[in-house]
């Protein structure tokens, strides 16, 4: 490893091989972006910044700053690990994502209204239309719902990562209940307490706007005047691995968390009980998966969502942030035929670049997959957070017979990709008091309303905290950074 001579806390900083660093560019020279971040925060010891992560970490506990796994039989709850230095976006740089994630998101959001309208992207394409309607997250009753507003991804996660060479590329999509911006504010919050100058010195965008941007966003969609309109935050309950997020985002926003239970349908409008009467309800930001939402429509079995939700939807007396049926342009598999979708809707190539991707539903692209499964990055389409994986590189052969198997049996759950280098970030390693080089990626935020998407500066970017991981998911061992984006130099 090629290391850092700087004083202070950045001393011995090593890179590892291979990866593209955000610390160091050629000749292991500070990047220009990083220099002022060096100047303040390089000047501290370790010994005093290790102070500050404990201060920091010792604040997320007393604001019960949390998240669930449920994996872990010692008890599901756990303080959201957070590394006290921050990621650093240049303002040329984060230009580039924002054009490119409102692209994808408005291509998207245009292929939604298709598959749930005259479906005229099937024509001519037999392949994407047979993925399309064989998928479980493509709802056919919705067909023909316009939803109020006439949004469907009102809030987006687009997770990207950095490859070797420093491109930004999307890794997957996320359209129907994205989580993790609690943590970016809660992060930003933390930055300002314990790294005051250093955050001022940086000249770094803001991110605690977001959830009146949000409020706004979900009132724009409303049926009726967006002044007169109630938003609520519909939330499965407390045991929810998001929990906390839903209370935050319902309290940040001054609207009401609320469960199946605190709503009702009558008339093909949705009412919120209240010790005064009924009260309607024209905007629901609900946390509920589609499978759960209306018992009437879905699982019957379901006791977190309302029954009539449904009717009231398509009736178009009150909005749903995010649309139902949005799985279907999330799929992992249909991930592969975005760039072909943005030419489709837009006339124009995609601008975000992605990870080349096989589809094991396609014979060559099976054959191949089986055939290299030590090479590449195996995941099922239906699964989150790091879950239903294969890391090739890192397997056994035991593992790989076992998802050899899986594949042959449910070609369509699975697709491959090669195992593309994430960027490195310099994060704190409490083990050893020093800073190492760790892999992030990155979640920014797209809210969209009638008049078009908005890109939060920032995002929640997660880090792999175990010496060579490429798993930055929090149930997998992995934590958080503050996101900052340079403001443009005046």
């Amino acid at each position: 490893m090629r290391q850092l001579q700087v004083r202070g806390l950045f001393d011995g900083y090593a890179i590892q091989p291979g990866t593209w660093d955000e610390l160091l560019g050629a000749g292991d020279t500070p990047r220009p972006d990083v220099l002022r971040l060096l100047d303040r925060l390089g000047a501290r010891s370790p010994e005093e910044f290790s102070r500050m992560q404990a201060l920091a970490e010792r604040a997320l506990m007393n604001q019960g700053v949390t998240f669930s796994v449920y994996a872990d039989r010692r008890g599901t709850e756990r303080i959201f690990p957070f590394c006290l230095i921050p990621r650093l976006v240049s303002a040329s740089d984060w230009a580039q994502v924002e054009r490119g994630l409102e692209q994808r998101v408005r291509a998207l959001g245009l292929f939604l209204d298709d598959v749930y309208g005259e479906q005229r992207i099937f024509e001519g394409r037999p392949e994407l239309k047979a993925m399309v309607l064989g998928t479980s997250q493509y709802l056919p009753k919705l067909r023909g719902v316009r939803p109020a507003g006439g949004v469907r991804i009102h809030i987006a996660g687009i997770d990207l990562i950095r490859d070797g060479q420093g491109t930004f590329r999307v890794l997957e999509d996320n359209l129907r209940t994205p989580s993790g911006v609690s943590y970016v504010m809660e992060g930003r919050v933390l930055s300002k307490r314990v790294l005051p100058e250093v955050l001022e010195r940086t000249r770094v965008r803001r991110v605690d706007h977001y959830p009146a941007k949000l409020a706004e966003t979900l009132r724009a969609s409303s049926p009726v005047d967006p002044d007169r309109s109630t938003a609520v935050v519909l939330t499965p309950g407390p045991y929810n691995s998001a929990y906390f997020e839903h209370s935050f985002l319902a309290r940040t926003m001054g609207v009401e968390l609320v469960h199946g239970a605190d709503l009702f349908v009558d008339d093909d409008r949705v009412w919120l009980r209240t010790t005064r009467g009924p009260k309607r309800v024209h905007v629901i930001y609900r946390r509920i998966d589609d499978a759960f939402i209306d018992p009437e429509a879905f699982r019957p079995d379901s006791m977190l969502g309302v029954p009539g939700l449904m009717r009231a939807w398509a009736a178009g007396n009150v909005a749903l942030a995010n649309a139902p049926g949005n799985g279907v342009a999330d799929d992992k598999a249909v991930y592969a035929f975005v760039p072909e979708i943005i030419r489709y809707y837009l006339g124009e190539p995609a601008l975000l670049a992605q990870v080349p991707t096989y589809v094991c539903a396609r014979e060559d692209d099976r054959r191949y997959v089986l055939e290299h499964l030590e090479e590449l990055v195996v995941k099922a389409v239906d699964e989150a957070g790091g879950y239903g994986m294969l890391m090739g590189p890192q397997s056994t052969k035991e593992e790989r017979e076992d998802f050899r198997q899986r594949i042959l049996a449910q070609p369509r759950r699975y697709i491959a990709q090669p195992r593309v280098e994430l960027s490195t970030c310099p994060t704190w390693d409490a083990a050893s008091g020093q800073v190492v080089a760790r892999r992030v990626d990155l979640r920014p935020y797209i809210l969209t309303s009638p008049q078009g998407p908005w890109v939060l500066p920032g995002g929640l970017s997660r880090v792999a905290l175990r010496a060579g991981s490429y798993v930055v998911n929090s149930s997998q061992g992995g934590g958080s950074k503050d996101t900052w984006v340079q403001k443009e130099d005046a």
